[in-house]
């Protein structure tokens, strides 16, 4: 029997679609294949997949709310759905096919739900209920669902970017990657998967490529930026990059190896969100070059210096 997909992201029936997002990030790195091999964690990641397809999406989400596992059969016709429950409700053969209701035991067929034909005791099919001439068309089966994956830069992923793909058909499509996008991320782009009426969705799974100087925590950036021990102890300006271009960062007298300072609005910027935050970790670097002025200014240095391990305790 299919797990329930709250189960599956570990979240609540009522949680808010930032939590839902915050779980779902979280287990996609937990058991990303590049990261943990196996076929374990591959099972469970497209798993975890499947569920944020699902809970990700507004309208699958109400569906999936409303009806359950039911919901997620391809082809599965909501208002057929509603309409045999609303029958039913008012007394038509005594039972709920969703569950509950007293009375008469009914069983109905999963066709029903999914455009196929009916079959009440071999007379018409639902079809006779509702005036379709005791008969109920069989639906046009939607074409399957593509996955994909695409690997960005770290850059992109926090700026946005616009790919272009050459679909088996040959045709050449565009996609906007949205600013803020990140490692794990599902992308569907309507009607580009297989082939039926409608086509399937492609779906691309997005990885983003580490940088070099620069990581990321939810929608807030962190950064190394070097020092001179003279900016470090007489204060200065100097030069941060940020995804909205170079700024100039005041840093304190005295300032030491490890502080952070904080560049508000300056991080992620995902639409209708606030954007994150930068943090600039300061790190002042020494002298390497092995000269006799160096290590006179380094001795002299010492000795203005209190044990700075003092404090150090396990």
């Amino acid at each position: 029997m299919p797990r329930d997909l709250y189960t599956v992201l570990g979240v609540p029936k009522g949680a808010d679609e930032d939590a839902i997002k915050k779980a779902y990030r979280k287990l996609a790195v937990k058991f990303h294949p590049d990261k943990n091999p196996g076929k374990a964690n591959e099972a469970k990641f497209k798993e975890i997949n499947q569920a944020y397809d699902v809970l990700g999406d507004s309208k699958k989400r109400s569906l999936y709310d409303e009806f359950g596992d039911v919901s997620l059969s391809q082809g599965f016709d909501p208002e057929r759905a509603r309409a045999m429950r609303d029958f039913q409700s008012r007394g038509g053969f005594g039972g709920n096919p969703f569950g509950g209701g007293g009375g008469q035991s009914f069983e109905f067929n999963l066709e029903d739900l999914l455009g196929g034909r009916g079959g009440f005791g071999g007379g018409g099919g639902i079809g006779d209920m509702f005036g379709n001439g005791g008969r109920v068309r069989r639906g046009a089966r939607k074409g399957q669902d593509i996955e994909s994956n695409v690997t960005i830069d770290f850059t992109a992923a926090v700026k946005g970017t616009e790919l272009t793909f050459a679909t088996p058909e040959g045709e050449e499509i565009k996609v906007r990657i949205p600013a803020g996008a990140a490692d794990g991320n599902r992308l569907r782009v309507a009607e580009h998967g297989g082939p039926g009426q409608p086509r399937g969705d492609l779906f691309l799974v997005i990885h983003v490529r580490p940088h070099p100087h620069f990581r990321r925590e939810e929608d807030d950036l962190f950064v190394d930026v070097p020092l001179t021990p003279k900016e470090a102890y007489f204060g200065a300006k100097v030069r941060v990059p940020t995804p909205d271009g170079d700024v100039n960062v005041k840093i304190p007298e005295g300032a030491q190896s490890g502080q952070l300072i904080r560049l508000r609005g300056k991080g992620v910027a995902r639409k209708g969100k606030e954007p994150g935050d930068m943090y600039a970790k300061l790190m002042v670097q020494m002298p390497t070059a092995r000269d006799a002025e160096v290590a006179a200014a380094i001795e002299t240095l010492e000795k203005h210096v209190s044990d700075p391990r003092k404090d150090l305790k396990f």
